[in-house]
């Protein structure tokens, strides 16, 4: 099967296409998710993920309150039980797990330690640290959920993007993120064939829409729409999608951030295979990220949305076209001034004549083999290093 019998007459794919994950970077952070996600915290659709975490805002409320006012009280009909009491608040506040942690922290206490303590003399050593330490004034974040649930304990200029701001902003270019707009659940790679198939039935499986009760995680691409820059070995088009992920915390357990990148295949495991042109925006929960969510971040995921691969495709046929090393010499010379050891030098190039089976020449085969060398790095911060350099060579290209 080659892509000619699999994409029709306007280039949408019928059934699949064949890609080479040899190349570009590998990117397992969706994979990630996917593997510690629980069944309860996976979702079928955007409507359904909106739905979730909508209704959990509108039962929620912010309190400020100074640390050393907070009240901790254990039942003794239930050792491993404890609640809030906060001035303003009118019922006690149970806290969960990750509100929990924040609390200890507040207080001095190691959670880890705490967690295995009855909750009685837990108590106690939450009530002495927050009585002990330096009163400082918290926001609390609080939800209804059967009784007064404490989901976060934070500083005062802790600022806030709900969930379902950011869920909302994707759904704007996303509709149900099933298929009723060009971006959807990525479908996944045949491994027996190199055959990547975008339609995959949407299953707790296979989604990549996610929350719980501290974070979400949002992963879509276009590859029903698959753009060619260049060819394979074989002739055949190299083709690539479009895809973001995009991750926020209303209860201060990460960043709230976008990231955009062309790819080549999503496995059953959902690894990213093939990413090029990776570009992230990341954004503190500092006072003034409602701001920059609404005047940086939605906007950037829209234009990326809505953006032409033209400059994209422009990008990598120039990088194929510009030759930069015609010998031994030349090629060790030209790693060398990119900031490359002898050894590096020796194992890029190795990658290159190993996948392309001929050495490196042109800008774009030296970007392969550096990045091939990054997939093999074991260490995070080397191998961020690398792929920055591939970007800055790509950059160079363009």
């Amino acid at each position: 099967m080659n892509n000619s019998d699999i994409m029709n007459a306007a280039g949408h794919a019928k059934v699949g296409y064949k890609v080479d994950i040899g190349r570009g970077e590998r990117i397992g952070r969706v994979s990630s998710e996917w593997f510690s996600r629980p069944d309860d915290e996976r979702f079928l659709s955007l409507p359904e993920l909106f739905d979730k975490v909508h209704d959990r805002s509108l039962r929620s409320w912010h309190h400020l309150v100074d640390s050393a006012a907070i009240r901790v009280e254990a039942h003794r009909s239930d050792a491993q039980s404890l609640s809030l009491v906060c001035p303003g608040v009118a019922e006690p506040l149970v806290p969960t797990h990750w509100s929990f942690g924040q609390l200890a922290s507040l207080a001095g206490a190691p959670a880890a330690y705490l967690r295995q303590l009855p909750a009685s003399i837990a108590g106690l050593n939450l009530q002495h640290g927050l009585a002990s330490n330096r009163t400082a004034p918290v926001r609390i974040l609080a939800t209804r959920n059967g009784h007064c649930e404490l989901r976060a304990v934070t500083g005062p200029g802790y600022g806030r993007v709900f969930d379902h701001e950011l869920v909302d902003a994707v759904r704007r270019i996303a509709g149900n993120g099933t298929g009723d707009t060009r971006w959807k659940v990525p479908g996944t790679l045949d491994w027996s064939t190199s055959i990547y198939r975008p339609r995959v039935e949407v299953t707790k499986a296979t989604t990549t829409l996610y929350a719980s009760d501290r974070d979400i995680f949002l992963f879509l691409v276009d590859d029903l729409n698959p753009v060619e820059a260049g060819h394979l070995p074989d002739g055949s088009p190299d083709l690539f999608f479009r895809g973001f992920y995009c991750w926020n915390s209303e209860v201060g357990a990460r960043s709230l951030g976008i990231a955009c990148f062309y790819l080549r295949a999503v496995c059953q495991n959902r690894n990213l295979w093939g990413v090029e042109d990776f570009q992230e925006i990341t954004i503190r929960h500092s006072k003034h990220v409602a701001a920059r969510f609404a005047h940086e971040a939605a906007p950037a995921l829209a234009r990326f949305a809505d953006s032409s691969a033209a400059s994209f495709v422009r990008t990598i046929k120039a990088a194929r076209q510009r030759t930069v090393a015609a010998t031994d010499e030349e090629r060790a010379g030209f790693l060398r001034n990119c900031g490359f050891s002898a050894t590096e030098t020796a194992r890029i190039i190795a990658s290159v004549l190993a996948e392309e089976d001929r050495k490196p020449a042109s800008l774009f085969d030296f970007v392969q083999g550096i990045a091939a060398a990054a997939r093999d790095q074991t260490h995070q911060d080397a191998r961020l290093a690398l792929e920055a350099k591939t970007k800055y060579l790509l950059d160079r290209a363009a």
